[in-house]
């Protein structure tokens, strides 16, 4: 048939002034009688995606023409949601009473109404769900209750307002307080909840491992390897063939080695460095990924579906099977691997003069750790310098390297925040014992500044040639954020005047070692927009760099897989007009498909650290703290507390000595009447009020306000809505 969508929709959008029957649409389009059949399914299917709408009488318009949009339903624990329009622009507010039986993640179509919302959440476009396009899942993670014979599954994300309803005989023999995974049976309406049925039971809330799989139930993350890809691993060798070396440079003879944490498994990247006349010379070699991973592979559609290993704090779950993530991939030290090799010159500035790539074989001298290299070069310790004093002289000229690239670096305006990040610290049981500040010294920046190098020379090298290729890019913020950062920063006496990365620097540099240094970079990195993966390049803002990518983690990143396989094409001379056009489709969808991953695998990875983090604080209700105010919002204060790295919420219905008033571009509450002020990076004390495991929050109050509001109940300030989850941000 010579009708398509995108022909269907071109004449919808330009040459039918009105909605047309399915026969009005076969006159004007000339669709012939044996054509019809597959026209109407045609037809069907974009009303099916939305893009159309069959309304009275039978007529097909666009659902635009109609002030109707189709777009993604974000649901906020407190019953009211966001819709996001495909096609771009502001998101429509969705009130609790206009879902019409759609659940948070639906694709929906929206019918945009004049606004009636008044407050905080108020907007330009307000909607009421007509349809629900498309449903996001159709499993639910949950606890299970007994309710009057029948069941009552309560999902463990908020975001999914509905319980579900277990009938008699269909909860497969979960107990009260289990969690389940519920599959539904009967989706919600406006006036009636879903209905479904049990399908799995994951066991007590408190294991470890259930709660391990909960999140990951609940972000769609998976956890086991299919049978398909199992038996296709098994076909991959544990070792490297003869065959395996013809065509590679062997770089088994240089000294080459690992620098990862202490816990870490699994090694893909491997350095080696050398002085030259005219300054240093670095290999930074990378596991060969795609040797083993196949382009059209079961073991491929898998990496591509998982995107990025997931990392919780006692356990990793890998885009790949461990065969290959701690085997045959694997730099580990005294074996052969195979690898691509980034070989690139600096002069004694640390400028690029010279690089090429190559395929090599390589075998890691040693495996370090990041704090056996700090100390190695700190100072005296006879004991490993006696273990490692072979590789001491390459350490320090690692060392002079990398302090040339961070130089450079900063030289460009490359920024570099450095906020404390936490590490928690899990027993053998997998119970959490501490949460401390994460150390980043010397070695961390060593193979970061490498690693940066490698990933820069390699995005230039297809860039210099205008080919298709998958970058890492991040985009200038905003006007607006922009904007409301000078003001911001002008309160302090800070003049702002955006120009580029080296504007940010600037002020990152007048603030170092003041006060006020921790909020101004909190805010400043929250005016940022977050990096992507994308087949067009415009740059990385944040590194100051004009073209980017991610090469160097191909066991953990399946973008890193994606970019070895193109510059395989390009080595092998078989980046042709044809693989060119091939990649120029796939592209686009890698790059969206990858940075929606990596985005639930944070969300994710966010989740089960708030959860641990509640674990750590359920014993120690009561007690006071030093804290700093980590984030301002119209419900309250987040406060992360100074001793343990661990953040909860200071309602403002607990603020019992005034009303307070939220002023945003400030990022301050104040009291209308005492003019008390509250302001991110503010020091504060509090007391543990409560800690709910369920919905990992960690309840404080003030304490100098704590004995007028006993246990966190509401006072009488509260002109705020309530808050989500401790560590979370709300839409409003």
């Amino acid at each position: 048939m010579k009708y398509s969508r995108e022909k269907i929709l071109r004449f919808l959008t330009d040459e039918a002034g009105r909605p047309m029957s399915l026969k009005e649409l076969t006159r004007e389009l000339g669709v012939a009688r044996e054509d019809r059949a597959a026209f109407k399914r045609l037809l069907t299917g974009l009303v099916e995606e939305g893009a159309v709408i069959k309304i009275r009488g039978g007529r097909y318009g666009l659902t635009a023409r109609m002030k109707l949009v189709t777009g993604t339903l974000s649901c906020h624990p407190d019953g009211f949601g966001f819709v996001t329009p495909e096609e771009g622009g502001e998101d429509v507010f969705i009130g609790g009473r206009r879902m019409g039986g759609a659940m948070h993640g639906d694709t929906v179509l929206v019918r945009v109404e004049p606004p009636k919302t008044r407050g905080r959440l108020a907007g330009k476009f307000e909607g009421r769900v007509i349809r629900v396009v498309k449903r996001a899942q159709a499993t639910v993670v949950g606890t299970f209750h007994l309710d009057r014979g029948f069941g009552v599954v309560e999902p463990t994300d908020e975001r999914i307002l509905q319980d579900i309803i277990i009938p008699p005989g269909e909860k497969k023999g979960a107990m009260d307080g289990m969690m389940v995974a519920a599959e539904i049976t009967r989706w919600p309406t406006a006036t009636a909840p879903p209905a479904g049925r049990v399908v799995e039971l994951l066991g007590d809330p408190e294991d470890p491992d259930v709660e391990a799989a909960v999140i990951l139930r609940k972000y769609g993350l998976p956890e086991k390897f299919p049978p398909q890809v199992k038996a296709e691993v098994r076909g991959v060798p544990s070792r490297i063939l003869e065959r395996d070396l013809k065509g590679r440079v062997d770089l088994r003879k240089r000294t080459v080695i690992t620098i990862d944490g202490e816990t870490a498994r699994d090694f893909d990247d491997a350095v080696s460095v050398e002085r030259t006349p005219g300054g240093y010379r670095l290999f930074v070699s990378i596991a060969d990924v795609s040797r083993y991973v196949a382009e059209g592979t079961v073991l491929d559609a898998e990496a591509c579906s998982r995107g990025t290993s997931v990392y919780f704090p006692d356990r990793c779950i890998p885009m790949l099977p461990e065969e290959l993530s701690n085997g045959i991939c694997s730099l580990n030290p005294g074996v052969d691997r195979l690898t691509l090799t980034a070989e690139m010159d600096f002069d004694r500035r640390g400028e690029v003069t010279g690089k090429k790539f190559y395929e090599s074989v390589i075998r890691s001298s040693e495996r370090m750790t990041y704090t056996d290299v700090k100390r190695l070069l700190d100072g005296p310790d006879r004991e490993l310098k006696e273990r490692y004093g072979h590789i001491i002289k390459d350490l320090r000229t690692m060392k002079e390297l990398a302090e040339l690239l961070m130089a450079r670096r900063s030289d460009t305006g490359s920024i570099d925040f450095d906020l404390p990040e936490p590490q928690v610290i899990i027993d053998i049981e997998g119970r959490i014992e501490d949460i401390v500040r994460s150390e980043r010294n010397i070695a961390h920046r060593i193979i970061e500044e490498f690693m940066l190098a490698a990933n820069r020379c390699v995005a230039g090298e297809f860039s210099s040639r205008g080919l298709p290729f998958l970058y890492r890019v991040h985009e200038e913020p905003d006007a607006e954020s922009m904007a409301d950062f000078r003001d911001f920063a002008a309160g302090f006496g800070i003049h702002f005047k955006p120009g580029g990365p080296k504007a940010y620097q600037k002020v990152l540099r007048a603030v170092e070692g003041r006060p006020e240094e921790r909020l101004i970079n909190t805010v400043l990195l929250r005016s940022m927009k977050q990096a992507v993966y994308s087949d067009k390049n415009v740059g990385h803002f944040g590194l100051a760099f004009s073209e980017y990518t991610h090469f160097t983690s191909p066991i953990r990143r399946y973008p890193d897989l994606v970019v070895h396989r193109l510059l395989k094409l390009l080595l092998a001379k078989k980046y042709n007009k044809k693989a060119q056009e091939r990649m120029s489709e796939l592209l686009p969808e890698i790059a969206s498909v990858s940075s929606a991953r990596e985005r639930k695998a944070m969300e994710a990875e966010r989740e089960i650290l708030d959860l641990k983090k509640a674990q750590f604080m359920r014993d120690k209700v009561g007690e006071v703290y030093e804290g700093i105010i980590s984030g301002v919002t119209s419900f309250g204060l987040f406060v992360e507390l100074k001793d343990c790295f661990v953040e909860g919420l200071v309602h403002i219905s607990t603020l019992m000595d005034d009303y307070y008033v939220y002023e945003e571009k400030k990022h301050t509450l104040m009291g209308e009447n005492t003019r008390r002020t509250f302001r991110l990076a503010d020091e504060v004390t509090v007391k543990l009020a409560s800690v709910d495991l369920a919905r990992r929050r960690i309840d404080l109050l003030l304490a100098d306000q704590a004995r007028s509001a006993p246990g966190g109940r509401p006072g009488r300030g509260g002109k705020g809505a309530k808050g989500p989850k401790a560590g979370k941000g709300g839409r409003g």
